[in-house]
């Protein structure tokens, strides 16, 4: 068992940070008082040819696996980019999964490069105001007239689309109360219409600078030829990417906390007091030392994770316990880092408080902690469904 990068795995994490070196601490702070998409950032990564680090080579992008994909959102989050960086380019390493599966090699052709060469942004526009994560209780609704789709309903929590032009939707084409199972839901990859549908940016408490919104559709026109795979199969083809982004995001998540666990350290060894750094104390050290194990051990699962979907294995369980361990690792990271700053830990020139409110983002989505808790009692322990 070999727990060490690949040479080409150490050049991916060498070579991110590199591309992040530019963008630092200071960049980060700013964009998170003054908001803005990060645009310069996510050019950098696309010129430098990671936007499509997980996508098929012959349309442009690198054929790697989430294991990579993985290493290179850590990296970026550990960076100090945290989850603003991560969430900049999120959506290009997993979103289009459901399209590159299931996809014709038409739409790929279509679709992939733009997005790989940083000229497309999309949104993922699954969530609904009524349905949360009850996916199967979406209301939004496509009509099929002639060679188009009409959809009309809502979305929340809908992030960067302020700035996207693509938009991967899906939507209800069969009344629920005629459906069975997970049967009546269609999943299209179109432009984002503006003139059909209004974006309304929702104010929170972190990463200012990718934004996150709630969507109204009245009337959005989707050619056929935008639609992804079968009428009626969407939710099957989603569930390809859910697997993915569980992963993607506990990376960020470890990636967060190791980012403020290293400032927490620095601070320690050079803030004295009463004669002494305070990194001398054990008060100081033990916290600091737990957090550091918490972290390694959610990056284990993450790893184990990614090397599972890569092999082509059911890594449901792994998969889901990664994000909810790394979550919490992360958050506890980064609420010990404060804690190790003091007073000087609510200041936002340390970056630390901005840490905290991110860690935030990988506990509460794309899935609760407490659904995850019942995934794995039904589904690992056997024991019957709760909700």
């Amino acid at each position: 068992m070999n727990f060490a990068l690949s040479p080409e795995q150490e050049q991916i994490r060498a070579a991110i940070e590199r591309v992040c070196a530019p963008f630092d601490a200071d960049y980060w702070l700013r964009k998170d008082m003054e908001g803005g998409f990060p645009h310069d950032f996510h050019q950098a990564l696309a010129k430098s040819g990671w936007l499509g680090i997980a996508m098929p080579e012959e349309y442009g992008g690198a054929g790697l696996g989430i294991s990579e994909a993985a290493l290179m959102m850590h990296t970026i989050s550990a960076t100090g980019a945290g989850l603003s960086g991560a969430s900049a380019v999120h959506m290009n390493i997993f979103g289009l999964h459901p399209a590159v599966v299931f996809g014709t090699d038409a739409q790929k052709k279509r679709w992939l490069p733009p997005l790989i060469q940083g000229r497309d942004k999309a949104c993922f526009g699954v969530t609904e105001p009524n349905a949360g994560l009850n996916t199967l209780k979406l209301q939004t609704r496509a009509v099929r007239e002639g060679d188009h789709y009409v959809v009309h309903g809502q979305k929340v929590f809908i992030s960067t689309a302020q700035v996207a032009n693509k938009i991967l939707l899906l939507t209800r084409t069969k009344p629920v109360e005629e459906c069975k199972g997970t049967e009546g839901l269609t999943l299209f990859y179109t432009d984002l219409d503006r003139s059909k549908v209004e974006v309304r940016e929702i104010e929170k408490l972190g990463r200012k600078c990718v934004d996150t919104n709630q969507l109204f559709i009245d009337g959005l026109r989707i050619p056929v030829e935008d639609r992804v795979g079968e009428e009626g199969k969407g939710f099957s083809y989603i569930l390809h990417g859910m697997n993915p982004e569980r992963i993607l995001i506990a990376a960020e998540a470890v990636g967060l906390g190791r980012a403020a666990l290293a400032r927490a350290a620095g601070y320690a060894a050079e803030r004295e007091v009463f004669g002494r750094p305070i990194g001398k104390n054990q008060g100081i050290q033990h916290p600091l030392a737990e957090a550091w194990m918490d972290l390694e051990a959610a990056h284990l699962m993450v790893h184990k994770a990614a090397w599972l979907y890569d092999q082509g294995q059911n890594c449901g369980a792994e998969a889901n316990a990664a994000k909810y361990l790394a979550a919490e690792a992360g958050y506890r990271a980064c609420e010990r880092a404060i804690f190790t700053h003091g007073g000087m830990g609510y200041a936002k020139e340390y970056h630390v408080e901005r840490y905290l409110r991110e860690s935030w983002i990988p506990r509460l989505a794309p899935v609760s902690p407490q659904l995850i808790l019942c995934f794995i009692a039904e589904k690992v322990l056997g024991l019957p469904k709760s909700y």
